[in-house]
């Protein structure tokens, strides 16, 4: 989802799936340039973890996002399968839903991202709750088995706030302006949008990572 769509989110919900297949995204074979993904002018830097990991691949997201919910159970079962020498992450986008953008990194400085993932992303787009404020955000966490206390701390810490800046240099370094959008090695981008369906993202990213262990 685009920054100027996300206004129209509702009118619009998956219109944009729909219409970005294009002819050559039916046709077999590999993946072309500039059209199931693109190719960045200049690589962005990696931020692997360890010396283990030597491909990056990055999903930019937002909970608020409805592609991204719809994207989500590909994803996820695409990430499950990834080798060892493969480091996947998130990296939340705060133009849709800027207060769960903090909360994001606060979850995961107590722990608790992953656990509640899922439930997040369900509560917004399935349950329809309120989740655009601070208030909101924590009482909805609280519910949901996190310790208040633990959370306040950690949404007003330093590391978080650190993690938020780095956040927001890197979604600018690949110039991110929609989501979910997912990027590999610093070198390459790709979304549903590009490739036409959610299914068919998966070949690509494949064909990317494939193409990173060969430094392409």
């Amino acid at each position: 989802m685009k920054r100027r769509d996300f206004s129209l989110q509702l009118a619009g919900s998956g219109l944009g799936l729909a219409l970005g297949l294009t002819g050559a995204a039916r046709a077999q074979g590999a993946p072309v340039e500039g059209q199931q993904y693109t190719r960045l002018q200049t690589a962005v830097p990696l931020t692997l973890p360890s010396a283990q990991k030597k491909i990056e691949v990055i999903e930019f997201f937002s909970y608020a996002c409805p592609h991204c919910f719809a994207f989500e159970p590909t994803m996820d079962a695409w990430a499950k399968q990834l080798p060892p020498d493969v480091y996947f992450h998130y990296v939340p986008v705060g133009f849709i839903g800027p207060a769960l953008q903090k909360m994001f990194f606060a979850l995961e400085e107590i722990g608790q991202r992953e656990a509640l993932h899922r439930k997040i992303f369900t509560a917004l787009h399935v349950e329809h709750k309120r989740l655009n404020t601070e208030s909101e955000i924590t009482a909805f966490l609280v519910a949901n088995g996190v310790d208040g206390g633990k959370y306040a701390d950690a949404y007003k810490s330093f590391s978080v706030n650190t993690k938020l800046t780095r956040c927001q240099k890197l979604i600018g370094d690949y110039k991110v302006d929609s989501v979910p959008m997912v990027a590999v090695q610093g070198r390459y981008t790709t979304s549903p949008s590009q490739t036409g369906t959610h299914e068919r993202t998966v070949p690509v990213m494949d064909y990317l990572v494939q193409r990173a262990r060969q430094g392409g």
